[in-house]
């Protein structure tokens, strides 16, 4: 089926400019063209239009999927959180104390999971070992990448088994949070996109991925802000 997502402005990358009232036109998996609504309307008059308000640009990579994924337990919102709270667990003496199984950990990297598809997150980076953490990344659409070269990844600080802070924010650490831009939405492309309440590049800082609208895996929506 065909899908034309039309937003307020496009960014099709990181060094290019926004586009007023761009779209993107979506055959299953794979953009088939991008440009002004209007053009692409014309061209696929029997497409479904999904309207969004605000920037469509390239989904997100994240680095550190697992300190995040796997060096991090996520509590249950709904089971868990008067008693463990709401925040990731960290630290080796800690999640040892959790007595975690296997199955408990996929659970929580797949309530991580989400988290990251409502900040317009399409691909994570890292080594992860645990079957079913990796199963999960899978189960979600999201795209698994190598670890990042250079050392330690934006968002992660801290020594490995200690206690330290985790963020499932792509855009922490960034000097641009187009750097967190993965790859490019262009014709011919993988559907995989994101769309952000925020009026251009200049204001998604300031707006920041919570601001994430919608998400698009595969030409599938994996998230819409209720």
């Amino acid at each position: 089926m065909l899908t034309l997502h039309r937003a307020d402005a496009l960014l099709t990358g990181r060094g290019a400019d926004p586009l007023p009232g761009g779209a993107v036109l979506v055959d299953g998996g794979r953009i088939t063209a991008v440009g002004p609504y209007e053009e692409l309307g014309a061209r696929a008059p029997q497409a479904r239009v999904r309207r969004w308000p605000g920037l469509l640009t390239p989904g997100l990579v994240l680095h550190g999927a697992r300190e995040l994924l796997e060096e991090a337990y996520h509590p249950d919102g709904q089971f868990e959180a008067d008693r463990l709270g709401t925040e990731p667990i960290t630290g080796a003496a800690e999640l040892a104390a959790l007595g975690l199984t296997e199955a408990r950990r996929g659970n929580s990297a797949r309530r991580a999971t989400q988290k990251l598809l409502a900040r317009g997150v399409v691909a994570v980076t890292g080594r992860l070992t645990v079957p079913a953490v990796r199963t999960a990344v899978a189960r979600s659409g999201l795209e698994l990448l190598p670890p990042a070269a250079g050392g330690a990844a934006p968002g992660v600080s801290g020594v490995s088994g200690a206690r330290r802070a985790v963020s499932a924010d792509p855009f922490e650490g960034l000097a641009d949070v187009r750097e967190a831009f993965h790859g490019v939405v262009a014709a011919g492309g993988p559907a995989r996109f994101a769309v952000f309440a925020a009026a251009g590049a200049g204001s998604l800082r300031e707006a920041g991925s919570a601001a994430c609208v919608a998400t698009v895996i595969g030409g599938r929506l994996l998230h819409r802000r209720r």
